[in-house]
């Protein structure tokens, strides 16, 4: 019988190894994991999310990010979320961003688990976010999930006709314009 053992790499290994790749990786603590699952549908919708939020977040102190820029969650683990909001000032030669407020992942056919399961639980380790938005790509709707005081979860629901609520940061968002030029099937 034959056992694989996994090298830990350290983060900083990660990070040297991951800057002179072509694809795109996470870093689960221990080694690199392939981002997949990304198409044009998703492509498209996480540049609304930027668009939309970019223009409401200037002047206010606050900045959005993303897809390069990183997220520490637990132990060593690195995420790249789709786009996230910061509230203090950032270090641009930097990798991860820190004191992050918001989290946003758009979903692919196959990241559904990792980031309605794994993800979740790893953003809820980290104290300075408050929500984490998971953004459908199937269909119009977001899971908006807000961290309670006792570092749990209140989720809900939001379809197109609904407007996204950020008061961390002090703004609304129609949910309509993350899939403006998205063609969903019905």
């Amino acid at each position: 019988m034959s056992a694989s053992v996994r090298q830990s790499w350290t983060r900083d290994q990660f990070f040297a190894w991951a800057e002179v790749q072509s694809e795109r990786y996470e870093f689960d603590g221990i080694q690199p994991v392939a981002m997949t699952g990304g198409n044009l549908k998703h492509d498209r919708i996480s540049r609304n999310l930027h668009l939309s939020l970019q223009p409401r977040l200037r002047g206010s102190g606050c900045d959005t990010f993303g897809p390069n820029a990183g997220v520490a969650t637990v132990g060593q683990v690195v995420r790249y979320p789709d786009a996230l909001i910061a509230c203090s000032k950032v270090d641009g030669e930097s990798r991860l961003v820190a004191n992050v407020v918001i989290v946003f992942e758009v979903l692919s056919p196959t990241s559904g688990g990792i980031d309605r399961i794994v993800k979740l639980r790893e953003y809820g380790a980290v104290d300075s976010i408050r929500r984490y938005i998971i953004i459908e790509s199937a269909t119009v709707g977001l899971t908006v999930l807000e961290k309670q005081e006792n570092g749990s979860w209140n989720a809900t629901s939001l379809t197109g006709e609904d407007m996204l609520v950020l008061p961390e940061v002090g703004l609304t968002v129609p949910v309509s314009e993350f899939y403006e030029g998205v063609e969903i099937a019905s």
